[in-house]
């Protein structure tokens, strides 16, 4: 691919410009956590490009927690069609999310229409890592702290501007139309490499303190302890809130509601979680997961034995959002390390 450089207030006009066509969300920070908030034709403001991902997955662009899917009865109707979605500064975990949300909402025979008009109309301008979190572990599992696949145009932080490196035709389309804010350039690439270079042998030495298992013996690790008494000892703290699946980007299980409003009748896809208690019971009351500790092992199972069956790779990102979020202090690492 062809690399470019682009100043950072060439990078705002940038964005001014796409507002016109886009809606454009990046990270803002609030109480010292990033979150993505809409910006647009004021430009980036006080958005942050660099650093690590933000709180929320990038999912809820693409898979909302709450989508109406049909109405009946209504009187109403809409023909106007809201701007394609773009993403500024989406970080590699995120990326990588798609080989899983894609395979399952964008496969024959059961494609899921929202869903893919969303990836195919909207627009990712993804950046490196410049630095990680105490949770990241994106490096154990073969996952690089600056993203390889799955964006239009990707931003490596320099002094002053960013590298920029397209990675779709639409990337490359946007590039040669800004062209004017962009320069031909292969004095900053050195630097680029070894930015990435310092971040990746520093993540690997902080994710040698956990201690995890080499990523390819992670599927038969997990096999050896399917039947272990680990999952009883690692759900005891588990209150069923579902915050590990809610947070996690390559989790995308959902549950249909229908709900009744003033003169109509709502059809919703909501997310669900595998943690719950509902989530495998059946008509008649059934439920094959009765168990805490057995609906733990299936979200381990769905990430590190299903999926690499699959589609050749982890359900698991490494983002480690879902240790963030988790109220009973479950660390994936740690269950991680213990399936040695």
């Amino acid at each position: 691919m062809d690399l470019y450089f682009i100043n950072k207030p060439n990078l705002d006009r940038l964005v001014k410009s796409l507002s016109k066509t886009y809606k454009i969300f990046a990270p803002v920070k609030a109480d010292n956590k990033k979150f993505y908030g809409e910006i647009g034709e004021n430009g980036l403001g006080d958005s942050v490009i660099g650093e690590i991902r933000a709180v929320e997955p990038i999912k809820s662009f693409y898979f909302p927690a709450r989508t109406k899917i049909a109405e009946y009865f209504s009187t109403k109707g809409s023909d106007k069609k809201e701007k394609p979605i773009a993403i500024i500064g989406a970080k590699s975990c995120d990326l990588a999310s798609f080989k899983v949300m894609d395979y399952v909402y964008a496969q024959e025979p059961f494609c899921d229409p929202f869903y893919i008009s969303k990836r195919e109309e909207g627009l990712i301008i993804s950046s490196d890592c410049t630095c990680y979190g105490e949770t990241c572990f994106c490096v154990a599992i073969g996952i690089m702290p600056y993203p390889t696949e799955n964006f239009d145009i990707n931003l490596s932080e320099l002094d002053g501007g960013y590298v920029a490196e397209s990675g779709s035709l639409k990337g490359e389309k946007i590039i040669k139309e800004y062209f004017k804010l962009f320069q031909v350039t292969e004095l900053h690439i050195e630097k680029k490499d070894s930015n990435r270079k310092k971040l990746k042998d520093d993540l690997l030495e902080h994710v040698k303190k956990s201690n995890l298992p080499p990523k390819d013996s992670v599927q038969a690790a997990f096999k050896s302890k399917f039947d272990s008494n680990l999952w009883e000892e690692v759900a005891k703290t588990c209150v069923e809130c579902g915050a590990c699946n809610m947070i996690c980007p390559a989790c995308h299980c959902f549950i249909l509601m229908d709900q009744k409003n003033e003169n109509s009748f709502e059809r919703l896809k909501m997310w669900d979680s595998c943690l719950l208690m509902s989530f495998a019971r059946v008509a008649g009351g059934a439920n094959p997961r009765k168990l805490l500790a057995q609906r733990m092992r299936n979200r381990f199972d769905k990430k590190f034995n299903f999926f690499p069956d699959t589609i050749g790779r982890f359900g698991c990102t490494g983002c480690g959002r879902c240790t963030e979020a988790c109220p009973g202090k479950i660390d994936i690492r740690e269950v991680l390390s213990k399936l040695q």
